[in-house]
């Protein structure tokens, strides 16, 4: 071996050094405290309401998709993501005097917002005459409710970030302990790294001039910059002993 150079680590933990943890530091994020059954409730509470939402999203997307491919993911992924918020229904810890359905929130205001933009409920900018949206300098930019914009949200945002939640999240719980939540956790990850690749190979064949770099490259910009400073995934991880106090709350409604 030549002088100065140092050896590879057998294993680089990147998802520890991510969170704090070493490079090789493997265990620990394992030896996290568990959380108090309240937090944990209301944390999986997000996670259906999030699988839920984007059933929602791309169930709707299928009947105004103009492209075949995109058309047929949308709702084979649709029905996918309503079957995971089945699977984190059954994993809600009962709590008394506390219904199920009230702990099915959004992670947080911003996340239910970036979702509403991703589907196209609320604009994420100014509209001109004709409708089309407008960037911050006043130039045409992003075509409402496009193929590459519902694509690269999708994908390069919300399952991103998803797949990066669910992740940690398995990384934290016992497997001898709690065997059901990490059945359910590797159950959905291996359906939503799928579904990421699937929506990212077709992404990448219908980016075919620099415009549409561009338009995706802005969308998902705007996209990300609403959630900003969230954290790793998508559904924040309450930390510290207040943890209760931090998860997501249920409404009161």
């Amino acid at each position: 071996m030549a002088a100065g150079w140092l050896p590879m680590p057998d294993r680089f933990d990147a998802a520890g050094l991510a969170m704090g943890g070493g490079p090789l530091d493997g265990a620990a994020l394992s030896g996290t405290a568990a959380l108090p059954l309240d937090a944990h409730a209301r944390l999986v509470g997000s996670y259906q309401w999030v699988e839920r939402r984007l059933f929602e999203i791309l169930g709707t997307w299928v009947a105004s998709e103009p492209v075949p491919e995109a058309q047929m993911m949308f709702d084979v992924f649709s029905q996918q993501h309503a079957w995971h918020a089945e699977l984190f229904a059954d994993r809600l810890p009962a709590l008394d005097s506390v219904d199920a359905d009230a702990l099915m929130v959004a992670p947080s205001p911003e996340v239910d917002r970036m979702l509403a933009v991703l589907a196209g409920a609320v604009p994420d900018g100014d509209r001109d005459a004709e409708g089309s949206l407008l960037s911050r300098g006043g130039t045409l930019d992003i075509p409402a409710r496009g193929t590459l914009p519902r694509l690269v949200g999708i994908g390069r945002v919300v399952l991103a970030r998803l797949v990066t939640g669910y992740t940690l999240h398995l990384r934290r719980v016992s497997p001898v302990a709690d065997a059901p939540m990490t059945r359910c956790l590797g159950l959905v990850l291996r359906d939503e790294a799928e579904e990421w690749q699937a929506l990212e190979a077709l992404t990448q064949a219908l980016l075919r001039r620099p415009h549409d770099v561009a338009v995706v490259t802005a969308h998902q910009q705007r996209l990300e910059e609403m959630i900003a400073g969230s954290g790793a995934g998508l559904v924040p991880w309450p930390l510290g002993p207040d943890a209760a106090e931090r998860a997501p709350k249920p409404s009161s409604t």
